[in-house]
């Protein structure tokens, strides 16, 4: 079993920057987690450290308690931004901070797209959307202005679906599925309407372009 960051390596990764994962630390600290596959130096000035899928997904889990945990204490809070998806969740913050903060995520995306794709391209999904498509599509809409359903409100849903390289996109009516059509299509998705065979509800379905 791989053993689990230090206390000091598991703060430079829970402070690395929302969504591109980008690092800030001693040398010393980012070369240990070099080591340890969770971070990598990118081979383009100014060869900053960025997570790996494995460090993104220590930063998303939960930290391990030191000690005895206190019986009903709270998980805290990590702070991580997350797109919003859609749903029945509770809605989250809106208003001027959201979209700050969705603004930007989406500059970071677009960076982390410019550094680690292999051309350097910005108008293609990287590497970490396509490990992250629910999230990654999710963000673009989003980040275009479209509003996520919410209990009191209706709007887009991204969830997942069998197919691995793809997520369904469900709206309240067709012009709303149009439009997130559009905006995925300038993200660098490809997109196609789909009817479900039983309730006849009009989707769509997208995954990230790779040329």
């Amino acid at each position: 079993m791989t053993r689990p960051p230090t206390a000091v390596q598991r703060r430079v990764i829970d402070a690395a920057e929302p969504v591109t994962g980008r690092l800030r630390g001693t040398p010393a600290q980012l070369a240990a987690l070099v080591r340890r596959g969770l971070a990598f130096r990118h081979p383009r000035p100014p060869h900053d450290h960025f997570l790996t899928p494995a460090g993104h997904r220590i930063r998303e889990a939960p930290p391990e308690p030191a000690g005895e945990p206190a019986v009903g204490s709270p998980r805290a809070d990590t702070g991580v931004f997350a797109a919003r998806v859609g749903g029945d969740e509770e809605p989250g913050a809106s208003g001027p901070a959201r979209a700050r903060e969705v603004h930007s995520a989406w500059q970071g995306l677009l960076e982390l797209r410019r550094m680690t794709n292999p051309d350097g391209a910005v108008d293609r999904p990287c590497a970490w959307e396509r490990t992250h498509l629910v999230r990654a599509a999710a963000l673009a809409l989003e980040a275009a202005g479209h509003r996520p359903a919410e209990p009191d409100a209706e709007g887009y849903r991204v969830r997942a679906t069998p197919q691995p390289d793809a997520v369904a996109v469900h709206g309240p009516d067709g012009a709303t599925l149009t439009a997130c059509a559009v905006t995925l299509e300038k993200a660098g998705w490809q997109t196609g309407a789909h009817t479900e065979p039983r309730s006849r509800a009009r989707y769509l379905l997208a995954s990230p372009r790779r040329v």
